[in-house]
């Protein structure tokens, strides 16, 4: 997707503890698209405040994608390794705002966090998502990552209960 004009409708870039303040409002609005989803940063989500700084000292890295015309952040994605995993990641945080959607923006982020745990040898990328998240379910399926058994219930004011996915990774 692009403009008339050549210009891309996205710059993704890497992620600065600086955009702390879009992230949060990213990530508020998504969680106002499902009744009963509440953001708790400093209970729940503090790593938004500083997030460059918190994933690379979980030797990990997160982007964001952002609107060249007006800067606006309309994605955000992050990857991690899980430690002892035997070298598995975890795909961390993906919120696309409702503007972006349809664009293949989701993709785009996704294709980020695989290429960059695959390049530091990691087997299987992990992920786990609210069961409220029906849309990026259908991606997460649709790019190949499994759904398992498991869930897991966060104890959080979401009250969350989240579905476990995964995918291989080639090398």
């Amino acid at each position: 997707m692009s403009f008339a004009d050549g210009t891309p409708p996205f710059l993704i870039r890497d992620a600065r503890d600086g955009d702390a303040e879009q992230l949060i409002r990213l990530m508020a609005d998504v969680f106002a698209e499902y009744p009963g989803c509440v953001l708790d940063v400093d209970g729940e989500e503090p790593d938004l405040r500083a997030i460059a700084t918190a994933y690379a000292a979980q030797g990990g890295r997160f982007w964001v994608a952002e609107r060249p015309a007006d800067g606006r952040v309309v994605g955000m994605v992050g990857a991690r390794p899980l430690p002892p995993s035997g070298g598995h990641w975890e795909l961390k945080k993906l919120y696309v705002d409702q503007s972006a959607r349809g664009s293949g923006l989701g993709t785009s982020l996704i294709g980020l966090v695989e290429a960059e745990a695959t390049s530091r040898g990691a087997p299987l990328l992990e992920l786990w998502s609210d069961t409220r998240f029906h849309t990026a379910h259908r991606l997460y399926e649709r790019l190949g990552y499994q759904r398992g058994a498991t869930l897991r219930e966060l104890r959080d004011l979401s009250a969350s209960v989240e579905y476990h996915f995964t995918k291989a990774l080639s090398r």
